[in-house]
């Protein structure tokens, strides 16, 4: 016991010092107190037990800036392959358990899940099957205001989400109202906060559950008014981030029908033609332009040509209108019907695709088959086709005998050339040429 406390705080006081020699000396201390962990099991308890600070060291050398240990890319993914990603995914579950959990312990164990996750595909699918998955959330819900312990539960929240399932199973847990709880107007405070909670709710929301939630909330146009207030108010452009991800809240809401509805009733069109127009200026603001103009694509209503409303600059008068018909009632439509339904999501239902995203998320985990693929060389080789029949190609043998004469016989091993010995049935001189000659 004596020994492992002596090699944490040396530990300790490596993380506290500055001297850039000291990665090896952390390295030595640290196989050291594994070798403790692993040989003895009164170590290993003490190590875990309630009170006790030894993985908070740990951890907090995982995160010291002159190591560097989790913030390469290369040394990031060494550390997933070597099963760090579930030793932490572990270390979080059994800290939950204490009550009040430890702040400071949540914090690392947070940022370096935020590190480390994505370089790890499955690490939404690891966390739900741990239980994980709720933790970060439930932290969240209880510590609003603790904006130093929630904006890397946050960013833990953002890594869970690219996972459809796990969108799907947040969702109904309510992380969706929690999230408006935290963005807001125009503030000049927490703007790291509010950046990656419009981020983790862009991708919340690009499940067509949590969009239906959001848009029966009425959250579409508080996105439009956050939005509107953004863009008044940051006049030297230092926020551009934040207003872009509130524009990828509102691309990913619309993917549904109710979402493009619910944009055009809250008057988006025009606020979005607006605002991009104030930012045509600005070179540096066209992430903002077009990111609108897909927006507004997207959402504007769809018409059939000719178009006989004052929908479109131009007019298509067909030569002849009958008096019944399809196109009779589409020229009798009042300016304001679209007359292209949209039934893009009309058949959706919550239930089908909880099922639909479980199904792509287990194939995304395993190897990609297609049965349909034809892996057969010989089935894949063109089949040759003569354009006539071996009897009529036989009338040009006489042209080509070198096709089907027999060469077998022909004295092709003797190096010295055979004599020329003429026809008998030849007539007439027999003129062999001389040098120089042709």
């Amino acid at each position: 016991s004596s020994r492992t406390m002596s090699l944490l705080s040396q530990l300790e006081k490596i993380n506290l010092g500055s001297v850039l020699g000291e990665a090896d000396n952390a390295r030595y201390v640290t196989s050291k107190i594994l070798h403790l962990v692993q040989s003895q099991e009164k170590t290993r308890k003490e190590m875990t037990s309630k009170g006790s600070t030894g993985i908070e060291i740990i951890l907090s050398t995982l995160e010291v800036k002159h190591f560097n240990l989790c913030g390469g890319g290369r040394r990031a993914s060494v550390l997933v392959t070597k099963g760090g990603t579930q030793i932490l995914l572990q270390l979080l579950l059994t800290a939950s358990r204490d009550t009040p959990p430890n702040e400071e312990l949540m914090v690392l164990l947070h940022t370096l899940l935020a590190k480390v996750g994505p370089k790890d595909k499955k690490i939404g699918m690891k966390a739900r099957i741990n239980g994980a998955l709720n933790i970060s959330l439930n932290l969240v819900k209880q510590n609003l205001q603790n904006h130093r312990l929630i904006l890397p539960c946050l960013q833990v929240l953002r890594v869970y989400s690219t996972n459809s399932v796990n969108a799907v199973s947040l969702g109904k847990n309510g992380v969706v109202e929690l999230l408006f709880k935290i963005i807001g107007p125009f503030s000049k405070k927490n703007t790291s906060l509010m950046k990656v909670a419009l981020d983790t709710l862009a991708a919340l929301l690009k499940s067509k559950t949590n969009a239906r939630r959001a848009v029966d909330r009425g959250y579409v146009q508080v996105l439009l008014m956050i939005y509107v207030d953004w863009h008044r108010h940051d006049s030297r452009h230092r926020y551009m981030l934040i207003r872009k991800g509130v524009l990828q809240c509102i691309k990913s809401v619309t993917n549904i029908k109710l979402g493009r509805k619910a944009f055009i009733d809250a008057n988006g069109m025009k606020i979005l033609y607006n605002t991009s127009q104030e930012c045509l200026a600005v070179r540096t603001l066209d992430p903002l332009v077009n990111t609108s103009s897909l927006i507004m694509r997207k959402c504007f209503p769809k018409n059939r040509l000719p178009l006989p409303t004052i929908k479109s600059a131009f007019h298509f008068q067909l030569p002849v209108i009958p008096a019944s018909g399809p196109v009779a009632q589409l020229y009798n439509l009042p300016p304001d019907v679209d007359d292209v339904v949209d039934e893009s999501d009309d058949n959706d239902d919550a239930e089908t695709e909880l099922e639909i995203e479980t199904e792509n998320d287990d194939d995304k985990d395993q190897q990609f088959k297609n049965d349909d693929i034809e892996t057969d060389i010989n089935k894949l080789k063109p089949r040759q086709e003569l354009g006539r029949s071996i009897e009529d190609l036989k009338m040009y043998e006489q042209f080509f005998p070198e096709l089907s004469e027999n060469f077998q016989d022909c004295d092709l091993v003797s190096k010295e050339p055979k004599p020329f010995v003429p026809d008998a049935n030849l007539s007439g001189p027999i003129v062999v040429p001389t040098a120089g000659e042709e």
